[in-house]
């Protein structure tokens, strides 16, 4: 049985963040879960994919996070609990239903999960989510702890209910991602049988029924901040005319900062950030002679914090973000926090004496890199070998292959968001007349790249893109999109969408499939793929190898240097950047622990001096 689904109530458990929100959903009687796995979230969605094969949870991966959204929608219109869950761009792509579904409102409760990224530890931006809850007028919850957020997330599924309107529940990295100590709660039986009412007048959103619905809406939301008010999770603690207003994370490095700073304050704690508390926050002012607000990203409490006291009348300096204050970017840490706090209040910092660390080696630099042995780097070989002597440009996408971009490779020029680099490729082309050869993952162009892929066939353009097939959703954790064969899984009833079949069908006549770990042969293929005027695609598919390991279906084989034979041109590190090569003694050597036996190397060295292992 799988952990998160004990009915121990009152057992404690130790849980990574995105474990305790699965287990409170569980918990909450969710019925449905869909998701576009995204970093810091995929892990929420792993436990309940997991689990929906061994309970009464149904649980989907779908195409992009609109779809999630949007599917999530149609259960939660049926009566039942559903969740949407992405990371902080992917509320960007389920936008366009976000803001109508907020006028059309939900009958069973409904969590749109945004986990943020500050620092950008896993993403392309470090956009606040707090203003999607502004921007459509829907209530944002933010958990401070990794026992609070599971139990915030049945909170929100009874606020969801009782104002008929999904509620976004906003947690970052550190939450996802920190573990911590959880008492487990009772399992609510899911609800499996919805029903929906039709009430064209209430759920189409033609122009004369959204009037009224947007009316509708601000009067939820007048609801929603009387009880934003009398929330638990919007809380004061200490005592003192210095006030600090947090939320999030920032909690806990301002509670500690405070103690250990031996500072007389007080602490509003917001856990319930949109609609704001306003009588709350006006009568915490009233008591202060000046606030410090305290949140990563965006100032969008101390902004709103402002607004209040000017509408009380209220002269007390409000201090947030700006020089030698808190900054807008990257997360916050307790070092950071404690500074700022003693240097607004006018106290002495008492900075942590570091751990003496003189005596230990220097670590050395680990740059980001693509796996040994994986296929995203034969084909990035491939196609710089097959483009020799062209002027091009790269467009790129997001997933692992982003890593093109570093040397040796060095195959990635222009990357905006899912799905752009096909776009983009429409631009580059037309605009420069130069070769342009974009690069897009299976799962990604799935999630957004079909659509600028039309747009390329429907206008004529001409350049290339390689679509890397490597069989899974690779960066994220391995999680299935639709060209994934589930059966090896051991999963059964799910269809498969040929990437090939669906090209072709998209109207591109120039379709070439490769399989990358044949060099020779398919840079042969690539240079007739881009001598082609017009569209051409090329499909590079080979299996990720951390994949096929997890599979068993990777090759037992190994390689070695013959270094009798090698002249030391280096081009299996040069060319390739492969981390299972390294120099020993001034010569070319693989550690046979990261070699997957790929031969991609093998196959480019001018001596052939790269051999398989006879004797493992």
């Amino acid at each position: 049985m799988h952990k998160l689904l004990s009915k121990k109530t009152g057992e404690k458990m130790l849980l990574l963040g995105n474990e305790a929100i699965a287990r409170g959903a569980v918990e909450a009687g969710l019925a449905f879960g869909a998701t576009y796995p995204g970093t810091p979230s995929s892990e929420i969605s792993a436990n309940l994919f997991d689990i929906s094969r061994e309970s009464e949870l149904c649980f989907e991966y779908c195409t992009n996070e609109k779809v999630a959204l949007e599917v999530a929608a149609g259960w939660a219109n049926s009566g039942l609990r559903s969740m949407a869950i992405m990371k902080h761009v992917g509320l960007n792509v389920a936008a366009d239903p976000l803001m109508t579904l907020a006028y059309l409102g939900v009958r069973g409760g409904m969590v749109i999960l945004t986990a943020d990224d500050p620092f950008m530890f896993s993403s392309q931006n470090e956009q606040d989510n707090r203003y999607y809850g502004k921007l459509s007028g829907l209530s944002v919850l933010e958990p401070s702890s990794i026992d609070e957020a599971k139990e915030m997330i049945r909170y929100a599924f009874e606020l969801s209910e009782k104002l008929q309107e999904p509620v976004l529940f906003r947690t970052t990295t550190r939450i996802n991602h920190s573990t911590g100590i959880v008492t487990l709660g009772e399992i609510t039986p899911v609800k499996k049988n919805g029903d929906f009412t039709k009430d064209p007048f209430r759920y189409v959103a033609i122009p004369a029924v959204s009037r009224k619905l947007h009316a509708k809406l601000l009067e939820t939301i007048g609801v929603a901040r009387d009880i934003s008010e009398k929330s638990p999770y919007n809380f004061i603690e200490g005592n003192g005319p210095k006030g600090i207003i947090c939320n999030g994370v920032s909690y806990n490095y301002v509670s500690d900062a405070v103690q250990e700073l031996g500072l007389d304050a007080k602490i509003l704690r917001i856990g319930f950030s949109n609609p704001m508390p306003e009588k709350m926050i006006g009568d915490f002012l009233a008591g202060c002679n000046k606030v410090l607000v305290a949140e990563e990203g965006e100032p969008i409490m101390e902004d709103a914090t402002r607004g209040i006291a000017h509408r009380r009348g209220l002269i007390v300096p409000i201090e947030g973000k700006g020089q030698g204050r808190f900054p807008l970017l990257y997360e916050f840490n307790p070092a950071l926090v404690r500074s700022v706090i003693a240097n607004c209040f006018g106290v002495a910092d008492k900075p942590v004496k570091p751990v003496e660390i003189s005596d230990l080696p220097e670590i050395p630099e680990r740059p980001p890199n693509l796996c040994a042995g994986c296929s995203h780097r034969a084909t990035y070989y491939i196609v710089k070998q097959a483009a020799e002597g062209l002027d091009t440009i790269y467009p790129s996408d997001i997933g692992c292959y982003t890593l093109g971009v570093l040397p040796p490779l060095s195959m990635a020029d222009f990357q905006i968001c899912m799905g752009s680099s096909i776009s983009t490729s429409s631009g580059f082309s037309r605009a420069t007349g130069k070769k342009v050869i974009s690069f897009i993952g299976d799962s990604t162009f799935f999630h957004s790249g079909v659509q600028g892929l039309l747009n390329a066939v429907f206008n004529n353009h001409d350049f290339t893109v390689v679509i890397l097939d490597n069989g899974t959703t690779a960066m994220t954790g391995h999680q299935p999109n639709p060209g994934v064969d589930m059966n090896l899984l051991g999963l059964s009833g799910y269809g498969r969408v040929s990437i090939e079949d669906l090209v072709r069908a998209a109207g591109v006549s120039n379709v070439t499939v490769i399989e990358p770990f044949k060099v020779r042969k398919s840079i042969e293929a690539v240079k007739k793929a881009l001598a082609h005027k017009g569209v051409s695609v090329v499909i590079s598919r080979e299996m990720c190898t951390l994949y096929a390991r997890g599979l068993k279906l990777q090759s037992s084989r190994r390689y070695r240097v013959d270094l009798e034979k090698c002249r030391d041109h280096r081009d299996c590190i040069n060319r390739l950047g492969c981390p299972a090569f390294s120099i020993r003694e001034g010569r070319p050597w693989i550690d046979p622990a990261q070699c997957t036996g790929c031969s991609v190397c093998a196959q480019i060295c001018p001596e052939n001096a790269i051999l398989p292992v006879k004797d493992r």
